[in-house]
């Protein structure tokens, strides 16, 4: 299942960019093959119910990053995002810092090649009850 603006149905969802400040990415990332990357993260710390999916949605979607964002039942957040590397860095470090409700106590931080399997970002439920 994928979060959806509130009035909107799931088809609607490729107008986040837009409402994030960004445009939607009809095209796949162009560069070169060494530039792109795929950034699999876990944050540990209070991520839940404080807006931290929302907060790397709109990061996201401003630099033109694919990939999700889920709350895990373990109480952590799982980031899967892929795109340039300079702008991968950049959330990473933002992921550190969260947005001002949360309280992170660690990054769990992976590099893998760059797939291109999404189009776009969104907000999945992972099997966390509150989703």
């Amino acid at each position: 299942m994928c979060w959806c603006w509130p009035g909107r149905d799931r088809a609607a969802r490729h107008d986040l960019p837009a409402a994030a400040g960004a445009a939607p990415r009809s095209t796949p990332l162009t560069g070169r093959p060494g530039d792109l990357a795929r950034l699999e993260a876990n944050v540990h710390g209070r991520v839940h119910g404080v807006g931290f999916r929302y907060f790397v949605v709109v990061r996201a979607m401003r630099t033109g990053l694919t990939g999700f964002v889920s709350n895990e039942q373990d109480g952590s957040l799982h980031v899967v995002v892929e795109g340039p590397r300079a702008n991968l860095e950049d959330l990473l470090e933002a992921l550190h810092e969260g947005p001002a409700s949360a309280l992170v106590e660690r990054v769990d931080a992976d590099w893998l090649p760059y797939t291109g399997h999404w189009g776009t970002f969104s907000i999945e439920s992972r099997g966390h009850r509150g989703d």
